[in-house]
């Protein structure tokens, strides 16, 4: 059967074509795909092609479907698999395969049959065999897609660890009922931390969460309010740091004048030396920011680290049972992964965003695959909706829903946006 993808074929070179699929074998599954959450991993691997460490070397010959935050419906299962998946079952993919002596092989990078900015797929028997292919739960699409990065959130949230004083052990996760700083943490991931920080299983007693932007911190108040944050116990400010003396003004929040944990989410130098600063006594920073530079280095005061214990982790994604912790939450209603998007699309405007994804302000951008629609900012649907009546109809879901992404949201789009396969040949 004929699929309709984008497909990489070499270093920025991303097309969205038709092509037949392979027949359908005994091992392998056929699915649709209805969303797909763009990730900056994709844009890394347009702009690098074969260069990129899970990209294959002969894309040229053979391209793949990028995409690896995405979510569907089974359609068709091969006879290994019957006994455990179904057709009409929504589904999502763990990409981190780690297959052994294949672990840079993923979705979205390496495969030519699976990928997120696709309509059908056929998923290979290394994602069922690596138990990667996870049942969904809830009332949107979109939650599920959004399962892998609220997996890393979470994911670095366990990989914080602490040790009391003359006991080797460490113990895993964020202090419960501690102090947490999480810097730079206005944007799309550290609004998914706040979440993640209030809502998740492992809770501070104290939450501050910095930016150097006014506007994103009072979006992230409107979000998570220190009223609702105060209700189930958690202390919550939000501080702007771009013209005050960061230092001592943060410090002087804790009790303890100094933080538990510390979550860096961007890869500024000055920003991981601030957070070494901050920590206090057995103090964890947790570097989440992936750097594009491999040369990137901070300050961190090594005094510290002896006589105070401080200590420093990264985390880079989290793992299967992360991802279907993520599920289970988003799926509960505990975690709401609608504050990490800022916009929505039709699958042909899956190249353009791509490829210009660092130039583009805002979050998550949200891709529905069955679509045909530009890439449009929630925060422009209204203005755009006065010639267009499905925009406006939409922005007036996404007011009624405090400005966010929302089930009601998608369902319209669903039904009402223009099929992609009505606009592309």
């Amino acid at each position: 059967m004929k699929t309709l993808a984008v497909r990489l074929h070499g270093v920025n070179d991303l097309r969205l074509e038709s092509f037949d699929l392979p027949e359908l074998q005994d091992d392998e599954i056929l699915a649709d795909i209805t969303s797909d959450s763009i990730c900056m991993s994709s844009y890394k691997a347009a702009v690098q092609g074969a260069g990129h460490k899970r990209v294959p070397n002969d894309i040229a010959e053979h391209p793949t479907i990028i995409g690896h935050e995405f979510c569907g419906t089974i359609r068709q299962v091969g006879a290994k698999w019957a006994d455990k998946y179904k057709p009409g079952q929504c589904y999502s993919v763990q990409p981190a395969l780690n297959i052994p002596g294949r672990e840079h092989e993923a979705p979205g990078y390496s495969f030519q049959t699976l990928g997120g900015s696709a309509r059908t797929v056929i998923i290979p028997r290394e994602v069922m065999e690596q138990d990667c292919l996870l049942i969904c739960e809830g009332d949107a699409f979109f939650k599920s897609s959004l399962s892998e990065p609220v997996s890393c959130i979470i994911g670095a949230f366990k990989t914080s660890y602490h040790f009391e004083q003359g006991n080797y052990t460490h113990v895993s996760g964020i202090v419960e009922g501690g102090s947490l700083a999480i810097l730079a943490g206005a944007g799309p991931m550290g609004l998914g931390a706040i979440d993640c920080a209030l809502h998740g299983s492992n809770r501070p007693g104290l939450l501050v969460v910095t930016d150097i932007d006014q506007t994103r911190l009072d979006r992230a108040a409107s979000i998570f309010s220190p009223e609702h944050a105060a209700s189930i116990g958690i202390d919550l400010h939000y501080v702007d740091t771009s013209g005050a003396d960061a230092i001592p003004l943060l410090k002087a929040l804790t009790p303890n004048n100094g933080y538990d944990d510390v979550l860096v989410f961007a890869p500024v130098a000055p920003l991981v030396e601030q957070a070494s600063q901050i920590l206090g006594l057995n103090g964890c920073l947790n570097f989440f920011a992936g750097p594009s530079k491999t040369d990137f280095s901070a300050t961190i005061n090594f005094y510290d680290v002896h006589y105070m214990g401080h200590h420093v982790v990264g985390s880079s994604g989290g793992n299967t049972d992360d991802m279907r912790e993520a599920l289970d939450l988003m799926g509960k209603g505990v975690l709401n992964p609608a504050v990490m998007i800022t916009h929505v699309g039709g699958l042909d405007a899956v190249v353009d965003t791509v490829l210009n994804l660092p130039k583009i302000p805002g979050g998550k951008k949200l891709i529905y695959t069955g679509a045909s629609m530009p890439l449009t900012a929630l925060d422009d649907m209204a203005e755009l909706g006065k010639e267009e009546p499905f925009l406006a109809d939409l922005a007036e879901i996404v007011a009624a829903h405090n400005g966010l992404w929302s089930a009601a949201a998608e369902k319209y789009l669903l039904t009402h946006a223009p099929a992609i396969e009505d606009v592309v040949a």
